[in-house]
């Protein structure tokens, strides 16, 4: 059984609420339907559920019980980005997958924040965020130098 303290406990909910409402932020100021105070609590609820495994879990087993729990958020976060993405039936056009995705990394995040493995968490948050802010514009670039026959599939971007 790992016993956390009152600091260690505090850092890595405090940090899985604040990546999540970051991601939440940028889709919120893009007026997505998805925003700060969602994407944090989808960060601080996996986080929670990790910390709690990570708690229970017999000495030698914390793994195995992680690891369940792990793939129980990971499965169940799929049903909340589904809720997400909105199928308009005048014209074949699906739209709110990059929310849908920013859910998932949200969770995913979260549970990384639970396990404590600040590396990861750095790193996939700059990542993420470089995507966030020019991800769109060089699909674009891209999609015009590589001879695309109509335009990139969203037209606000993202």
């Amino acid at each position: 059984m790992m016993d956390l303290d009152w600091t260690e406990t505090l850092i890595r909910l405090g940090i899985a609420t604040l990546v999540g409402g970051a991601i939440g932020l940028n889709r919120d100021l893009h007026g997505k339907p998805i925003g700060l105070k969602t994407l944090g609590i989808v960060g601080l609820s996996t986080a929670t559920v990790v910390l709690l495994a990570l708690q229970l879990g017999e000495p030698g087993k914390v793994g195995d019980a992680a690891s369940r729990v792990i793939q129980g958020i990971l499965t169940g976060i799929g049903f909340l980005g589904a809720g997400v993405i909105v199928h308009e039936s005048e014209r074949f056009r699906v739209r709110g997958l990059t929310s849908a995705a920013c859910t998932f990394l949200a969770a995913c995040l979260g549970v990384v924040c639970g396990a404590g493995q600040w590396k990861i968490v750095a790193v996939a948050i700059a990542l993420a965020f470089a995507l966030l802010t020019i991800g769109h514009r060089l699909e674009r670039r891209l999609h015009r130098a590589l001879g695309g026959t109509e335009e990139p599939h969203e037209e606000n971007p993202t």
